[in-house]
């Protein structure tokens, strides 16, 4: 009898360590597979039970339901009023299409017998066959473009290092995923480790490094734990180190773990954190590509990004770019989070709309209120109106209309919401993010941060929107990086969609 019980932070913090000692106790005879999330996250903590016919869920459990579910004979699906069917029958599950996330809460993340069966590996097998110029044609043909928030082509960053000479190069992966609202690099490595690792190997063949960094926020614990023992489980397999499962090729990686920086996160100050210094944002050219950490050529990806590859190469470009729109290609890990009564991972192609993901399924606020406002890519993302949410969720839409897909979170906001508070906010987390190496970010976000105070206090509020709009021109227009360069887009997005919020005084 297998039992599933996800062992992942997300289900953790809502007592799926207790539920599966429970479930334990009362059922010795049981494995138990602790596997990642499934992303449903409004079902947590999530048991599946093992039948002939697939796998049978029940949700969300509490540890004090564990008595009621043995009563049921939940072991050989029993009817219960948590039994919510087989899981692939799951409407919000089954009609996502998972092609990143296609193993997360599937596998157990440790085994690479499981990893195996479900696919895992086949990609590095052709990869360790084929030549660096196919591994980068695939990938560039396949329309992959950067999941941190740039978009920019990978195929063209990983050419780039490829045509680059040097004695040594690196793949680093960037898991400093701050974003408010945004968890799907967590997800992936504490749900499906292999395939991060898998990929940058391949990535490693592709473009002629040895070495691979991840370089992961020190807010994720169970992350780092469980990316840490599953490159000790590859190391032992030789799927790490010298002369990869009896090839010519080596490679190998380690974790660094950031210190709790926001602006880390941009791709040089993730490098200078990773070389030991202040993460401070460099200046370029020259390009991490060309000149990277420690002035080597460097892959730098994120994670959705790399995790994607091996699927990739696996089943060939072609099946990836047929989803999708336009220029975006492929499918997009978005996230719910906020006020929203279904948060979680929804993988779907691009061309979804905002209206879909968050009605059909984040079903409304959490609330119950009226629906107000969403932010979509992250704290220096656009606030858009109900007005907007026929937009299709893509790279090029979302900046016709006033702003960026970033790193794919969403955050839902309900009618009590004041969005001259959230401008406010937008400045002083800048002010407290801002590594302090340009002028427009040090002091253009504390001057911004005063400015909203004082419209929300009705003083000179014309005078003051108008000073407020030129330094956000001043921000954008003059700062180093997108941390400063991009705190205008939550401002703007807030005063041109909801004017009323910007009048002066208690909303």
């Amino acid at each position: 009898m297998r039992v599933f019980i996800p062992g992942d932070s997300a289900a953790i913090s809502v007592g799926a360590d207790a539920v599966a000692a429970a479930i334990a106790l009362r059922a010795p005879s049981a494995e138990i597979v602790r596997n990642g999330s499934r992303g449903a996250l409004w079902l947590e903590t999530l048991v599946e039970v093992q039948s002939p016919d697939g796998r049978i869920a029940y949700g969300p459990v509490s540890p004090d339901d564990v008595t009621s579910l043995f009563d049921a004979d939940f072991l050989n699906g029993g009817a219960h009023a948590l039994f919510l069917g087989k899981t692939d029958e799951i409407q919000w599950l089954s009609s996502q299409d998972r092609v990143t996330f296609a193993r997360v809460g599937i596998i157990d993340p440790l085994s690479l017998d499981d990893y195996r069966s479900h696919g895992g590996l086949v990609a590095l097998n052709k990869a360790l066959t084929s030549t660096s110029d196919w591994i980068i044609d695939e990938v560039t043909e396949s329309g992959l473009r950067g999941r941190g928030g740039a978009g920019f082509p990978a195929g063209i960053k990983w050419r780039t290092v490829a045509q680059t000479p040097s004695d040594q190069k690196y793949i680093c992966c960037n898991a400093d995923e701050g974003d408010s609202g945004t968890f799907a690099d967590r997800m992936l490595i504490e749900g499906d480790p292999f395939t991060l690792i898998e990929a940058m190997i391949i990535a490693g063949i592709a473009v002629g490094a040895n070495t691979g960094i991840v370089y992961l926020r020190s807010e994720y614990p169970y992350a780092i734990a469980t990316l840490r023992k599953a490159i000790e489980v590859a190391r032992k397999n030789n799927l790490l180190g010298s002369k990869i499962l009896a090839t010519s090729h080596s490679f190998d990686m380690t974790v660094r773990v950031g210190a709790g920086s926001y602006v880390c996160g941009e791709e040089t100050a993730m490098l200078e954190s990773i070389e030991g210094k202040r993460g401070v944002v460099r200046a370029k050219p020259p390009l991490p590509a060309i000149e990277g950490l420690f002035g080597k050529p460097t892959i730098i990806n994120n994670v959705l990004t790399l995790a994607t590859v091996p699927m990739i190469i696996a089943d060939g470009a072609s099946a990836y770019k047929a989803r999708g729109v336009g220029r975006s290609l492929g499918t997009q890990v978005f996230q719910l989070a906020g006020n929203v009564a279904r948060g979680g991972i929804v993988e779907k192609a691009f061309g979804i709309t905002v209206n879909e993901l968050v009605h059909t399924y984040g079903g409304g606020t959490l609330s119950g209120r009226t629906l107000r406002a969403v932010q979509i890519g992250g704290p220096l993302g656009a606030y858009f109106s109900t007005a907007q949410f026929d937009t299709s969720m893509d790279y090029e839409s979302l900046i016709a209309a006033g702003g960026m897909l970033g790193h794919g979170g969403v955050v839902v906001f309900d009618e009590s919401v004041d969005l001259a508070q959230q401008a406010k906010f937008a400045m002083e987390f800048c002010a407290l993010e801002s590594c302090g190496k340009c002028t427009p970010c040090r002091i253009g976000s504390t001057r911004g941060a005063e400015t909203i105070g004082l419209i929300i206090q009705g003083v000179e509020v014309e005078e003051n929107k108008r000073l407020l709009l030129d330094l956000c021109e001043v921000m954008s227009d003059g700062s180093l990086c997108a941390m400063g360069g991009l705190t205008p887009m939550p401002v703007k997005s807030a005063m041109i969609n909801f004017p009323d919020d910007f009048k002066g005084g208690v909303r």
